[in-house]
């Protein structure tokens, strides 16, 4: 994926207000990922200073530099979950984390033994969670994602679905990351979903 020129910056615009917030988008009630990079570029290009981007190669997230002004969030190839996946971690990161290429962690693609996927499930259980919350504020299913089919299991699977069910309790009892919570209020507004979204959409039965 290229890091410089025009095609990472620009952002797309529309016509919704969220409740709350200066965001335009334009009311599509779909799942169309530009509807993601609309709401998240509406909240944070100004704010943070944080683009979300389409990518056409694996997922990263690049802190600003002479290419470009912004921090980008890059998900893969216009698949909406990949978005929402990685804004999740984004939510999460910390500042000096956001000033690192891929906010500093360690990753090693599929083919990981036993103990380094104990390390990456580790590091996933809150941004899964996050990012369960935002799928269903979006009306999307999501999936939990252990992201190693080709390597060694940890042994601990159902050890780490009963992590992430207890971390998006956890954020639904005591809140969620500051960005995280502007981010989950605007899609409940967009996809009209706040009356529908609560406790009783997390079972763990469906992870």
């Amino acid at each position: 994926m290229a890091t410089g020129g025009n095609a990472v910056c620009r952002m797309p615009c529309g016509m919704y207000n969220a409740p709350g917030e200066n965001v335009e988008v334009c009311l599509v009630m779909n799942h169309d990922y530009n509807d993601l990079i609309a709401l998240f570029n509406g909240l944070f290009e100004e704010t943070e200073g944080t683009i979300l981007v389409r990518g056409e190669d694996e997922p990263i997230y690049l802190p600003r530099d002479e290419s470009c002004p912004h921090d980008r969030v890059i998900f893969a190839h216009g698949y909406f979950s990949s978005a929402l996946h990685e804004i999740s971690h984004w939510c999460i990161a910390g500042v000096e984390r956001r000033r690192k290429v891929d906010f500093g962690y360690w990753y090693r693609p599929d083919g990981r033994t036993a103990d380094e996927q104990r390390q990456f499930e580790q590091v996933e259980v809150r941004p899964q969670a996050l990012e369960w919350l935002f799928s269903e504020a979006a009306g999307v299913r999501f999936h939990v994602s252990l992201d190693n089919l080709n390597g060694a299991k940890s042994g601990n699977d159902q050890s780490f679905r009963q992590a992430v069910w207890e971390q998006a309790h956890r954020y639904l009892d005591r809140g969620l990351p500051a960005r995280g919570g502007r981010f989950l209020a605007a899609l409940l507004a967009f996809y009209r979903r706040s009356d529908q979204f609560g406790p009783a959409n997390f079972d763990l039965a469906v992870l």
